[in-house]
């Protein structure tokens, strides 16, 4: 098999593995899948795994920057529309010269931004955030609509083999910031193939100090050169020069697409000088391809291996129950596990991949400068369950750290405020107590607003010291549009 299609299959399964991580709904994915996701470089260094950042390091000195081409979903995605480009016209890239002065600045912009905690900035650069926001944004309302069709077909026959799911915007700005992201991407990738990934990508940028001192790399052998040029307009990193028979490999992301193009055999994949007399090696060499298609696929098996360890609402079917509206918090929920509203602003990289599998519809990008597209809570469409921790599960930078069941349902994130205005019993004269009722902690207590009138309408009064903030309280509040009863957050998570 061929240093090619080796690339193209172990990218293949990367991909469609980290795209169904995203658009699962139902927690399937993420249990056999989660660890594609620990493997990003950025999300590693940032969850301080020290065994998978050393890992792709490794991975790098020995076999070149095959990261950004098989284990990174933004360049394949890249490869994609660039292979769109070449059905429509072959040959169509040239040689340049590194943007180095270029690649450095944003490279140092973005780690500047991360330091000082200016993580919107450095989320649009980052590259497995910035596919978690095309996919989550513009893929999973797709993919969840169809399987709403399918599940409305299997309801027809009385089968549960699928069940309906809501499709909504979860974020106006984020859904602009993925469209406007693919758009460029796609531009870029169809007209010059790897621009973003040479010249913008921080990853990239980092990896190519490693790939320049690389063990394999794309070789030329003179001796065999036509100057046909044909690698050259092949390479979608434009760093072939056939000219002077060079490769620069800090850009090289080991595609193999110059290796399969050349029709002399003057480019190989291997280690050292090449003899330019044309007197290789024997096919027991270290260099032989089936040996380095082993130790790649081997390579990548182990790093993953170490990353493992709208329907409306109606009342009864008579009256049809408006939406609930947000309340303004003084203070954002931050998810459990997340510790405080610092830790997950200096670890979160805008993924979101919490939010496309949280199963309550609690989590949704935050629309605030500077937490923008960091997950935030809110409980229009559901509560934040006891017994729910995937969202801790699934984050792959340390954001949202594991926690255990017992651990969440003792975890204040927040405590409940009542408003007493927009209460039911003082407002329309019924008794209602559902916030009590549903209360998973016992800590909202009718008592009379009256304390000298035992007749008076009961409220609700909170117990601020036993509530953990998980929400079920505003949520089931049947008060329209804005709930009596809000759970404003906390800077800092503590056990009660």
């Amino acid at each position: 098999m061929t240093l090619r299609k080796i690339r193209i299959t172990l990218a293949t399964v990367m991909f469609l593995g980290l795209t169904w991580l995203f658009l699962d709904f139902t927690g399937t994915a993420h249990a056999f899948l989660s660890w594609m996701a620990k493997v990003q470089l950025l999300e590693a260094v940032l969850a301080l795994n020290v065994v998978v950042v050393a890992a792709l390091v490794l991975l790098t000195l020995v076999f070149g920057r095959i990261y950004c081409s098989v284990i990174c979903p933004l360049g394949i995605m890249q490869d994609l529309f660039g292979w769109l480009g070449k059905r429509v016209k072959k040959n169509r890239y040239t040689y340049s010269k590194a943007l180095t002065p270029l690649r450095w600045a944003v490279c140092a912009v973005f780690v500047v931004a991360l330091v000082l905690g200016a993580g919107s900035l450095a989320q649009l650069l980052a590259p497995y955030s910035a596919f978690g926001r095309i996919a989550t944004n513009l893929l999973q309302p797709v993919y969840v609509a169809g399987n709403n069709v399918l599940a409305s077909i299997a309801e027809h026959y009385d089968s549960y083999a699928f069940y309906h799911s809501d499709v909504w915007m979860r974020s106006a700005i984020s859904l602009g910031i993925a469209a406007v992201t693919l758009a460029v991407l796609a531009v870029l990738a169809w007209r010059n193939g790897r621009t973003w990934c040479n010249t913008v990508c921080p990853v990239g940028t980092v990896l190519s100090i490693f790939a320049k001192f690389s063990w394999l790399k794309v070789r030329f052998d003179a001796a065999k050169c036509k100057n046909c040029s044909l690698c050259t307009k092949n390479c979608k990193a434009s760093c072939i020069d056939f000219k002077t028979h060079t490769v620069d490999a800090t850009r090289c992301v080991v595609c193999g697409d110059c290796i399969e193009r050349c029709k002399f055999g003057a480019l190989k994949y291997g280690r050292g000088n090449l003899n330019n007399h044309g007197n290789h090696s024997n096919q027991n060499s270290p260099d032989d391809p089936s040996r380095r298609s082993f130790l790649l696929s081997s390579a990548l098996l182990t790093t993953a291996a170490l990353a493992q360890q709208k329907d409306k609402i109606m009342d009864g079917g008579l009256a049809e129950i408006a939406d609930k509206v947000a309340p303004e918090r003084q203070t954002p929920l931050s998810p459990p596990g997340s510790l405080s509203q610092k830790n997950l602003q200096t670890h979160c990289t805008g993924c979101q991949l919490c939010i496309s599998e949280c199963p309550n519809q609690v989590l949704r990008p935050s629309d605030d400068l500077m937490h923008l597209m960091q997950p935030v809570m809110s409980y229009e469409r559901g509560y934040c369950r006891p017994e729910c921790t995937r969202c801790s599960e699934v984050c792959p930078a340390g954001a949202i750290k594991p926690i255990a069941v017992e651990v969440k349902a003792s975890t204040q994130i927040g405590h409940a405020v009542w408003i007493r205005k927009n209460c039911i019993p003082l407002t329309d004269g019924v008794s209602c107590g559902n916030c009590a009722r549903h209360c998973p902690q016992g800590a909202i207590e009718m008592v009379p607003s009256d304390p000298d009138d035992e007749s008076s309408p009961y409220v609700p009064a909170v117990n601020e010291a036993r509530c953990i903030g998980c929400g079920a309280c505003e949520n089931l509040c049947p008060a329209r549009p804005f709930s009596a009863i809000y759970v404003e957050g906390h800077e800092v998570h503590k056990e009660v």
